[in-house]
């Protein structure tokens, strides 16, 4: 019966979506609307469309199971988030609203030379591929383990369909249509949430005020982590590391960027990182005081927790434990947070490859269309290849694996945009591919010797170190005349900016 129940959620769901699509594609779906909304998405839309962006399946399942093995010190990261975003507003938007860019890594072409520009957009292309393919693995999985195999579907059809859908209410208008369908989809994300910390407080029969002292009494009630240094969870680290994460996950990422850059103005673009940044904080919070609650639930009814932490909240939500209704709760939330990541990151797949990568913007607007149609499909079906290969070699939480990739794969990208904004030096821009495949090899190699001899292991601030390996790579094969080159990047700013 509950497959039935989940199935008819997904039809109705995509239902919803799919008009949407509809009503803001029909009367365009040119490679500007696609790509750029026609730069004129209202701020608050877009603000509210990144938390579901940014929050995905992989924080509704995996955030809550978390605080079984750190406690709430993943507040530390988020934290971090907050200061991130500001940095962001103050020092990347300005620059690429300056420059009037479609996709973020043109800067590096302007600023450095030809082969930055295709190596930034390169490691982009990677590691948004990866990341986005693992968060919505996490949900396949859990749509696969609830419906699909009741009735002996293979997962890689269910792979399949899911892409499907997304690339369904996506191909036609892209990011025009992804700034609505992701508002609705923040929305329900957040109101399942609610609601299913509602349900977990009645079955453990507390009021409001007595939900805060349960919480404040939970030995996982622990936010800070000062005293072990070689933790992985102390402070500096993680708050640091947060700061950093935002940065390029968000800053450098073409996927944020793009809804950042379809606001009418840089004004209404900083009123929509700030407004996003400062709601993301709470409502991190209030995922990981779901997971406290779930665990003092199962400690005080003696419930048997799975072994994955990344399950515990599916248990609860699937097993009747918490009444049959919040079936259909967590089924739209968990929808709702996976799809609302995935079709961004499709479109700003589609977008950095088209004009990255195949340069579009050259050709003419009926063959761009279709050349961009062709990648859209392309990128969808290796978006499922990818996911089944992550089936087959995760075995740890899926949101520790995001970052842990990030790390080595974002780290490039951050010393690239670092060197560019902070130095006047021009760097040969032949030995930036070299220099920006070795930093993440050193970093790998690093993290191996350091662990083997001192027993220190390196957590979310591997990001830091690769960043920094590539910014002085970048110093020590700099040119003479970078003062020169630095003039002459201002002068083609200059120069397109009277072509406007």
């Amino acid at each position: 019966m509950n497959s039935y129940i989940i199935l008819f959620i997904i039809a109705a769901y995509f239902g919803i979506l799919l008009l949407i699509a509809w009503i803001t594609g029909r009367k365009s779906s040119s490679n500007e609307a696609f790509f750029l909304g026609n730069r004129k998405s209202p701020w608050y839309i877009v603000s509210i469309g990144m938390i579901g962006t940014s929050l995905s399946g992989v924080t509704f399942v995996s955030v809550p199971g978390m605080v079984r093995s750190i406690d709430m010190t993943y507040m530390q990261t988020v934290l971090g988030f907050f200061f991130g975003y500001i940095l962001i507003a103050k020092m990347l938007l300005p620059l690429y609203y300056k420059l009037q860019l479609t996709s973020i890594y043109s800067y590096l072409d302007d600023r450095i030379g030809r082969h930055s520009y295709k190596t930034g957009a390169s490691f982009f292309l990677l590691s948004k591929i990866v990341g986005a393919a693992a968060r919505l693995y996490l949900v396949v999985l859990i749509l696969q383990h609830y419906v699909f195999s009741t009735w002996n579907i293979p997962f890689a059809v269910t792979v399949v369909i899911s892409i499907f859908l997304v690339w369904l209410y996506t191909y036609r208008s892209g990011i025009k249509t992804i700034i609505w369908t992701d508002t609705l989809q923040a929305l329900c994300l957040i109101a399942m949430l609610i609601v299913i910390i509602w349900q977990v407080k009645d079955k453990m029969q507390l009021d409001f005020a007595g939900m805060v002292q349960t919480l404040q009494a939970s030995p996982h009630f622990r936010i800070f982590e000062f005293g072990d240094w070689h933790s992985t969870q102390h402070f500096v680290k993680q708050f640091f590391s947060g700061i950093f994460i935002t940065i390029v996950m968000t800053g450098l990422d073409q996927d944020m960027m793009q809804k950042n850059l379809s606001c009418k103005s840089l004004k209404d673009a900083q009123k929509n990182m700030y407004t996003y940044g400062f709601a993301f904080t709470p409502v991190n919070f209030l995922f990981l005081s779901l997971g406290v609650l779930l665990l003092t639930l199962a400690s005080q009814q003696q419930i048997e927790l799975p072994a994955l932490s990344d399950d515990i909240l599916p248990m609860f939500c699937t097993s009747g434990i918490l009444g049959h209704s919040i079936l259909i709760f967590f089924t739209i939330g968990i929808i709702a947070a996976a799809f609302s990541s995935a079709d961004s990151a499709l479109t700003a797949l589609t977008t950095s490859f088209c004009i990255d990568i195949l340069g579009v913007e050259k050709e003419k607007a009926q063959t761009a269309k279709r050349t961009r149609l062709a990648v859209h499909l392309m990128i969808s079906v290796l978006f499922a290849i990818i996911i089944l290969a992550f089936k087959a070699i995760n075995s740890r939480s899926v949101i520790d694996a995001i970052y842990m990739i990030a790390s080595y794969t974002y780290g490039p990208l951050l010393g690239l945009f670092m060197f560019g904004l902070f130095t006047k030096k021009h760097p040969r821009d032949k030995f930036v591919p070299y220099i920006c495949i070795a930093s993440p090899l050193i970093c790998f190699l690093t993290d191996y010797l350091v662990k083997r001899h001192t027993g220190y292991v390196f957590g979310y601030e591997m990001l830091m170190l690769n960043g920094a390996i590539t910014f002085w790579g970048l110093w020590l094969c700099s040119i003479d005349n970078g003062q020169l080159a630095m003039e002459n990047f201002e002068k083609r700013v200059l120069t397109r900016d009277e072509r406007r």
